[in-house]
C-alpha cells in the first residue's frame, strides 16, 4: 500500500498553508491532500494518523525567552490527527475538506469522510490550562513546533488498511485508543512524512 500528498513532497517541507502555528501566531490551519492505493483483499475500513515524533519532553521549555531547544533534546509524540472506520471506498482526502483555519477550544465536529470517526489530538492537553484556547480538539490540527525549537519536526502520516468496518471505541477517543484497538486487525500499513520548523535556524536531526 502506498499513501502520497499533493500538499508536500516526501520528507519535503510541509507549506504553512496546512500548519496550525505561523512565525506571526496562529495558521491557516488547512489538512493537507492525502490519497492512497494498493489496500489488500479483504480491506473493510481504514484508520489515520498524523504524529510528530520531534515534540521536546519538557514542554516548559516551548517558547521560553532566552532558551533554544537543541536538536539532541530528548523526544516524544504529538499527535495531530487520529480517524477511524474511514470507508473501504475511500482513497483520497482533499486539502482543506477536514480543516479550514483554527477554531479555538477545538473542533466539537470536525468534517472528513462520510461515516469516518475523529478523535482527540493532543492540542487538547497542550492547551488544557489555557482559559482562552481550553477544550477537546477533535479532528486535525496541523504542526505547530516551539518557535525556539532548533530542530526541524517530522510529521508522520499512517494510514492502515483493516479488516473490520468499524474499531471498538468509545465516543471520545485517542490516537493511542486507535492503536490499541487495531491490534489483531492491521491488514497493510503505509506511511509518509513532510517536515516543518518555526526557528529560522532550525536543522534536521
Amino acid at each position: 500500500m502506498q499513501i502520497r500528498s499533493e500538499s508536500f513532497e516526501p520528507r519535503g517541507a510541509i507549506p504553512a498553508e496546512f500548519a496550525m502555528g505561523a512565525p506571526d501566531g496562529f495558521g491557516t490551519n488547512r489538512n493537507p491532500h492525502l490519497a492512497w492505493d494498493g489496500a489488500p483483499d479483504g480491506t473493510r475500513s481504514f484508520a489515520l494518523l498524523c504524529i510528530d515524533t520531534d515534540a521536546p519532553t519538557d514542554p516548559s521549555l516551548a517558547g521560553k525567552d532566552g532558551v533554544e531547544i537543541p536538536v539532541a533534546h530528548p523526544r516524544g509524540d504529538f499527535v495531530h490527527w487520529a480517524m477511524a472506520d474511514i470507508p473501504a471506498d475511500v482513497r483520497e482526502i482533499a486539502a482543506g475538506s477536514a480543516s479550514d483555519g483554527v477554531t479555538k477550544g477545538g473542533k466539537a465536529s470536525p468534517p472528513g469522510p462520510a461515516g469516518a470517526r475523529q478523535g482527540l489530538n493532543d492540542y487538547t492537553g497542550w492547551f488544557a490550562g489555557d482559559a482562552a484556547l481550553a477544550g477537546e480538539y477533535f479532528g486535525y490540527d496541523g504542526p505547530y513546533p516551539p518557535p525556539n525549537d532548533l530542530r526541524v519536526h517530522r510529521y508522520f502520516f499512517r494510514v492502515f488498511a483493516l479488516d473490520v468496518e468499524r474499531l471498538e471505541l468509545a465516543t471520545t477517543f485517542t490516537a493511542g485508543d486507535v492503536l490499541r484497538a487495531m491490534q489483531g486487525h492491521v491488514l497493510d500499513e503505509a506511511a509518509v512524512y513532510g517536515t516543518y520548523a518555526l526557528h529560522p535556524g532550525a536543522r534536521q536531526a
